[in-house]
């Protein structure tokens, strides 16, 4: 019987089965050979990346379109380890002014909006003419009418901000806004990334090769809380949202929260690209459409309307200065707690797309088995 085995308990409790969690209990198991614990307080592992197929038997992402792209060939790397891949570049639209123009705005969006025939070299002037340039780059607004000018800001940002954030773009940090390039060709692509595709059978499929190591054990509908004094463990990494493991004890960190409401149709095809925005018009920002982004076969479709909200599960840390003052404090507080990991979007209130997460997980294994806590925590190869 080796060391491992003889041990009780775990070597490391990780809460939450999304990107953050599953990579470290793979990586902690597979390379050092720790026993670790995963739970979830969903009825699935995954995070907001689960996938499963609806009553139709088309694929869906639940919790709105989760496209991969990334520009690391370590994280790509890594994640081919556990799926194969289906090319996939993905393309958005704006419902403008009756039109469906891309988005990010390049040479095609203005020559339809405004009726011309710019070339690129034109299209730096006429960007140029219009921009009102800002002394200081402080917030959304200011990122977007400094380069195009504040008709294609009103047209295409202001009310999809206003929407998606509850706040108008001059209340946001320069950040949000500063997400999405402006385009002088007519690449009509939404990522510029590298390695742009899509998980062969899907995400979930994808996790359960993550996690199918005999030294994991994955524990579903469970609050970690509800485990303490039940099972020894000697580590945690914790991936949940941060104010909420110091019990909000100065306050909630403000969050954005969406309803996603999902339709099928008896059609083929429902709209041109995966995903098609809506900044002016409705309730929903935007309309995606799975099978574009997939590229399963199927006489139907499935699509989801994305309605944002103040409540509801926590989806973006809201970037404004007195939030991220507020993330300071609980900050302070994880550094007097050398017995958990805080790692992942909301255990560091940060907005971060997959590829980062896995990067920040892969950061942190090389830290927890080579920092000062590595002798303590280390253990056997089993």
């Amino acid at each position: 019987m080796t060391e491992t085995a003889a041990q009780p308990g775990f070597d490391y409790l990780i809460v939450g089965a999304g990107f953050a969690g599953a990579v470290l209990a793979e990586r902690l198991a597979t390379a050092t050979g720790a026993r670790v614990l995963i739970v979830d307080r969903r009825p699935h592992i995954g995070g907001n990346a689960y996938d499963r197929y609806d009553d139709a038997g088309i694929l869906i992402h639940p919790y709105g379109p989760h496209i991969f792209h990334t520009n690391s060939a370590d994280v790509f790397a890594y994640l081919s380890r556990f799926t194969e891949w289906r090319p996939y570049q993905h393309r958005v639209l704006a419902s403008v002014d009756g039109q469906q123009l891309p988005i990010p705005i390049n040479l095609d969006t203005v020559n339809r909006l405004y009726g011309l025939n710019l070339t690129a070299f034109e299209l730096e002037a006429f960007f140029a003419s219009v921009a009102e340039p800002a002394a200081q780059i402080r917030t959304s607004e200011d990122v977007v009418v400094s380069k195009v000018g504040r008709d294609l800001y009103n047209k295409f940002f202001r009310g999809y901000t206003r929407k998606q954030w509850g706040l108008d773009p001059s209340e946001l940090d320069a950040s949000v806004t500063a997400r999405v390039p402006t385009r002088t060709n007519r690449d009509d692509r939404y990522f510029a990334d590298t390695y742009q595709a899509m998980p062969l059978h899907g995400y979930t499929r994808m996790f359960e090769a993550m996690l199918a190591h005999p030294n994991i054990k994955v524990m579903l509908n469970t609050d970690y809380r509800e485990l303490q004094g039940l099972l020894p463990w000697r580590h945690t990494i914790y991936t949940g949202p941060v104010d909420a493991f110091f019990d909000h004890c100065y306050g909630r960190l403000p969050y954005r929260s969406l309803e996603f409401v999902h339709e099928t149709h008896a059609t083929p095809q429902f709209q041109p690209v995966g995903t098609v925005n809506y900044p002016n018009d409705y309730g929903y920002t935007r309309i995606s459409e799975f099978k574009h982004i997939t590229g399963q076969a199927h006489p139907q479709t499935s699509v989801v309307y994305e309605y944002p909200q103040a409540e509801g599960d926590p989806y973006y840390p809201v970037p404004r200065p007195e939030n991220a003052e507020l993330y300071k404090r609980y900050e302070a507080l994880t550094h007097t707690r050398p017995d958990v990991t805080f790692v992942g979007r909301l255990a560091t209130y940060r907005y971060y797309n997959m590829d980062q997460v896995v990067a920040q997980a892969l950061a942190t294994f090389r830290r927890l088995t080579a920092g000062p806590e590595a002798s303590e925590l280390a253990v056997q190869p089993g």
